[in-house]
């Protein structure tokens, strides 16, 4: 196998997450999943949950849009590490409960697939910024709704 082939079978192994992304039907949908395993991985040690989040994002940014030119296609459904990194920082700082993890991907699921402002906006950005960046804002939104949530819950009960 000559280099660039390897090369490209590389970054299609890392983008789509171990080749969930190539699940024919909702690609996104399993490499958010991968992204709870991740988190069952590391959910205990804040350090290797920081260092997750920040190898993916490396990766992410390094990579997407080099897979992008390998699939021929703007974001292509392949591409799932970015959803792998939304859920991690959708779930960050959140207090370990399995209805939570189950709010978390609901609801990050569902702001991917809104893409409400800016995730639109940043999706359309050309390269590997445009491949994760609203995923990570949706992940980012999701955190926020449920930490509000869960401090609006507090403040009633007491």
């Amino acid at each position: 196998m000559d280099a660039k082939k390897f090369s490209d079978r590389l970054i299609k192994t890392i983008v789509s997450f171990f080749y969930l992304g190539h699940i024919p039907f909702i690609p996104g949908t399993f490499g958010s999943l991968g992204g709870i395993i991740v988190y069952y991985l590391v959910k205990g040690n804040l350090s290797a949950y920081l260092w997750a989040i920040g190898i993916l994002l490396f990766l992410s940014l390094l990579l997407g849009g080099k897979a992008e030119q390998i699939y021929r296609k703007k974001d292509a459904n392949y591409i799932v590490i970015d959803e792998v990194l939304g859920m991690l920082l959708a779930l960050l700082f959140l207090p370990y409960d399995i209805k939570l993890v189950v709010i978390a991907f609901v609801l990050f699921r569902a702001l991917d697939a809104l893409k409400p402002y800016p995730c639109g906006w940043v999706q359309n950005l050309k390269g590997s910024l445009g491949v994760v960046g609203d995923d990570i804002v949706a992940g980012i939104y999701t955190n926020i709704i449920i930490q509000i949530a869960l401090r609006l819950a507090s403040f009633r009960a007491s």
